[in-house]
């Protein structure tokens, strides 16, 4: 019998919009770059505020404030990494953000390499991630308990 190698990540991202542009990072995939919100990965014992605000300011050189937690996307199901079949569950929370201080710059020796702000127009024609989606529709709608239950 196989084992089934398993793995959670847990995430906290930032949407944050001024003057009718969305500030993205453009992530470094195998294969591809695309386009995700400012964010990443929890650090153990981090709390998710504070991982987006680090985060934000990592991969854009922004000093973020959060305004409200928008809600929290799960997703789980299979995927290759490395040549291995893994069950990935992902908790992404989603938090709106404005800007209070710093300058646009890029990361460097992380998993981005560029952040740059685009209309909300043009969002939906980047080469981007479905998180991208969720998180504005999050925004959009402001449920209740913090999920799109019938997101695709």
């Amino acid at each position: 019998m196989t084992e089934i190698i398993r793995n959670l990540r847990v995430a906290a991202y930032a949407v944050i919009i001024e003057d009718g542009r969305l500030l993205l990072s453009r992530l470094q995939n195998p294969g591809r770059p695309m386009w995700i919100l400012p964010g990443g990965g929890l650090d153990h014992g981090e709390d998710p505020y504070d991982a987006v605000v680090r985060e934000v300011f990592e991969e854009t050189g922004y000093r973020a404030e959060v305004d409200r937690l928008l809600g929290i996307q799960n997703f789980s199901g299979p995927m290759v990494h490395d040549g291995v079949e893994v069950d990935y569950h992902r908790i992404r929370i989603m938090y709106e953000a404005h800007i209070v201080g710093g300058e646009l710059t890029f990361e460097v020796d992380g998993s981005t390499d560029q952040a740059a702000w685009f209309p909300l127009d043009e969002v939906p024609h980047l080469d981007h991630v479905e998180s991208v989606d969720y998180a504005l529709e999050l925004l959009r709608s402001l449920p209740k308990d913090g999920r799109i239950a019938s997101f695709t």
